[in-house]
């Protein structure tokens, strides 16, 4: 019996759980895609899911490109600390309010070809070996990889979910309410 390599089940996880993510969007009629829910949680919108996950690659990208150069990149962000993540995700959010759903969606797609493509050309040691690389100190490239794409992906599934039942909700309250 042949199994796949942590490499293999990495990027196949990530797209498996990235198609599952626009499937859940695409249950919703396009017009009523950029439609925000009322809700105490920062994310109120598809856009504010997708934004998220983008700026989380862009970070990752930085971060990978920094230390494959030799330098010690600013994780998770310059001037925030693990414990201050909350603030970070706070000014992610605002930093993508004036963004469309369109443009978001065009964004994390191309977001996401470019983190597969970084994972597609390491080998599964370079991927697996913790150390490897000076910058993860301790961890290795998986870990950054993982968080990044298919376990994010996880938690924004969770969300899209919840806006989107959200959604047909209040459409089937206007078709009650007729």
């Amino acid at each position: 019996m042949i199994t796949n390599s942590e490499k293999e089940n990495l990027l196949l996880h990530s797209d498996k759980h990235f198609k599952t993510l626009l499937e859940i969007i695409e249950t919703i009629p396009s017009r009523k895609r950029e439609i925000s829910i009322e809700t105490q949680e920062r994310d109120k919108n598809f856009r504010d899911v997708l934004m998220h996950l983008y700026e989380w690659h862009a970070m990752l990208e930085r971060w990978y490109r920094e230390g494959m150069d030799g330098d010690t990149p600013s994780i998770p962000a310059p001037g925030y600390k693990w414990r201050t993540m909350n603030l970070l995700n706070r000014q992610i959010w605002e930093n993508y309010q004036n963004v469309t759903f369109n443009q978001a969606i065009k964004k994390l797609k191309l977001s996401h070809e470019r983190v597969m493509k970084l994972i597609q050309s390491h080998t599964n040691e370079e991927i697996m070996t913790k150390k490897y690389y000076k910058w993860t100190k301790t961890s290795n490239l998986y870990s950054y990889f993982a968080a990044n794409t298919y376990d994010h992906y996880i938690w924004a599934i969770i969300k899209c979910e919840a806006i989107a039942t959200s959604i047909k909700a209040g459409e089937e309250d206007k078709i009650v309410n007729k």
